[in-house]
């Protein structure tokens, strides 16, 4: 991944992994491997363990210790109403920002007017 790629993903990533967590309670491990699905492969574990402990200490899940068949409990983290508050408000921001992107793209590629 291009480092203009890890940089965009930095300010993102928060709000695609409450978007998958409001798809569905995970554990790391579990994000991660769904982040891989849907294409980004390059995201390193360690860099989705450090985000989820950021967004329990703000709130915007619920953690509950699972028992796991090998080791010790799992942490399953799972969007409560904060969360999906917060989420709301990802999307709207995304939306607001993506449209005024494609709009500059696509003012950018139109041929200039000449002898004007």
């Amino acid at each position: 991944m291009g480092k203009q790629m890890t940089e965009m993903l930095k300010g993102t990533l928060e709000g695609v992994v409450l978007a998958l967590l409001a798809l569905q309670p995970a554990y790391g491990y579990d994000i991660t491997a769904r982040l891989r699905e849907q294409g980004f492969s390059d995201i390193a574990e360690g860099t989705v363990y450090a985000l989820l402990v950021r967004i329990e200490q703000r709130g915007l899940v619920d953690v509950e210790k699972v028992p796991s068949e090998k080791g010790p409990p799992r942490k399953v983290y799972t969007l409560n109403g904060a969360g999906s508050t917060y989420l709301d408000e990802f999307w709207s921001t995304w939306s607001f920002l993506a449209e005024r992107i494609e709009h500059l793209h696509h003012n950018n590629n139109q041929p200039t007017e000449q002898g004007e």
